[in-house]
């Protein structure tokens, strides 16, 4: 049955992306334009999102720390091209109180100078190197169009700053935090992104180079997932980041940045989800599981009771709806906000000696035996969504993968039915700009080498030779 509260993502993609967060209860709109409030069903996916990546980071030996909120305007202006990239997003506070500041305050757009500060004024040695730091804050760019968790004036999102002794271990370091997150959006996300590194015009302010994590929507629109920045001496000089090298001698430091934020759940979104709602993998899924008793009977309460707990034991987020809404309510009510697996617990079935489980991602209904071991059987369908889902991404983001050698291919399929477009690029800026005329379109990345295709000896723009293969796109 179709959710009549959600607009079918094929007559309407925008107006099926709000509907499908309004339905699901993710978030909801705040006073302030651009800001929005996260629900507890949002959030919970954040919490969890949290959860994993921390422990990843965790793993590859970074610290949690926490910067403050405010940064002065002479701090911020430090690194001339870092201040002139987020100058039109930055917000200020001229006042405290009733006074006038003698100098403003910007919150925090992004960190690297309040880390820099840092730096500069704890590190004196290699023996203090490296400094692997992270920290979970919110920051507020301002915006001028936004949409809840792709672009909002205030987000969350983690940004890690890192300091190493020399620019070989600054820049393995960015190159490891790139892949950590492709992992994670393959392995949690169940989405299959696209890395490389961004061209010169779209890099991260005040980078040497920046790597990024892309990933295709069911649209066949971008979205930039996560970035990687390695900065080599860009902040350290300016800010005057130095120690005693094993020579003796005074160095700036190598740093690094890398982030990602909210947006990651607009993509899960976008990747996964149906008319009939939000579409969650499992391993992301705050809850797992519903446990659904179709009326009061003691013989179903008991199962009921007896499912949960067994299912608990075993570390499944589960929980069971004894509200006094209808049984077709729950089910809808399930779908709509995404739990992976919903068993039904009727009489009727229980004197039939079975249970009916049903999976979100295909909607198919099983009936299970009632000497069937539930946590296996639920451990084992829920490894199937998980892999379902991402082989369906899969498919999908390759078939809306193209390859263009002329501006007409581009102007076609960006016209027809956007996706990656993998085409031959000289280098010039000139041709990046030319080819943005066309829906907006974008360089996405510069795949690494293994993954780099010849498809002409000519830029898909200007005739010029080529230097290397680009995936470009339309983004978010």
């Amino acid at each position: 049955m179709k959710n009549k509260a959600i607009t079918p993502r094929n007559e309407d993609f925008a107006k099926w992306y709000d509907d499908i967060i309004k339905a699901a209860r993710l978030a909801t709109y705040s006073s302030v334009k651009g800001c929005v409030i996260l629900e507890p069903n949002g959030y919970a996916i954040w919490e969890n999102i949290q959860k994993v990546i921390d422990g990843m980071f965790k793993e590859t030996g970074h610290q949690n720390v926490n910067m403050p909120v405010f940064i002065p305007e002479s701090l911020l202006k430090k690194e001339a091209e870092h201040v002139e990239g987020f100058a039109p997003e930055v917000a200020w506070i001229t006042h405290g109180g009733n006074n006038e500041l003698e100098e403003r305050l910007c919150f925090r757009p992004t960190s690297e100078t309040l880390f820099s500060e840092y730096y500069a004024n704890t590190v004196k040695s290699y023996r203090d190197l490296p400094k692997l730091y992270n920290q979970w804050v919110n920051v507020v760019r301002w915006e001028k169009e936004t949409r809840p968790f792709l672009r909002s004036r205030e987000f969350l999102w983690q940004e890690g700053h890192t300091i190493h002794e020399t620019a070989k271990e600054a820049e393995e370091e960015t190159l490891r935090m790139l892949m950590v997150y492709k992992k994670f959006f393959t392995d949690y996300l169940a989405i299959p992104a696209v890395v490389g590194q961004k061209t010169e015009k779209e890099k991260f302010a005040g980078a040497e180079y920046t790597y990024t994590v892309e990933a295709l929507m069911y649209n066949g629109v971008s979205l930039q997932s996560g970035t990687s920045h390695y900065f080599g001496q860009k902040f350290s000089k300016p800010f005057n980041i130095t120690f005693s090298n094993r020579n003796n001698e005074l160095e700036n430091v190598y740093q690094t940045s890398w982030g990602v934020s909210t947006r990651m759940i607009g993509g899960l979104i976008m990747v996964h989800s149906d008319d009939n709602g939000l579409v969650l993998p499992p391993k992301i899924a705050p809850r797992q599981v519903v446990i659904i008793p179709i009326g009061s009977d003691e013989k179903v309460i008991a199962k009921t009771e007896e499912i949960l707990s067994s299912l608990k034991q075993a570390g499944i987020t589960a929980y069971a709806d004894y509200s006094e809404k209808s049984p077709g309510f729950k089910f809808a009510e399930a779908e709509t906000n995404g739990i992976p697996v919903r068993i039904e617990v009727g009489p009727k079935d229980l004197e039939a000696g079975k249970l009916v489980v049903a999976r979100r991602d295909t909607r198919e209904k099983m009936d299970i035996s009632l000497d069937t071991d539930i946590v296996t059987y639920v451990k084992d369908l829920m490894e199937k969504i998980q892999s379902n889902l991402l082989e369906t991404a899969t498919k999908r983001r390759d078939a809306l993968t193209f390859t263009a050698k002329t501006m007409d291919d581009v102007k076609h399929i960006m016209e027809t039915q956007p996706g990656f477009v993998k085409a031959m690029w000289c280098g010039d800026t000139e041709c990046e700009l030319k080819m943005k005329e066309i829906r907006g379109t974008k360089s996405r990345c510069i795949p690494f080498p293994e993954e780099q295709e010849h498809i002409s000896d000519t830029c898909v723009c200007c005739g010029k030779p080529a230097k290397t293969m680009v995936i470009w796109g339309i983004q978010y």
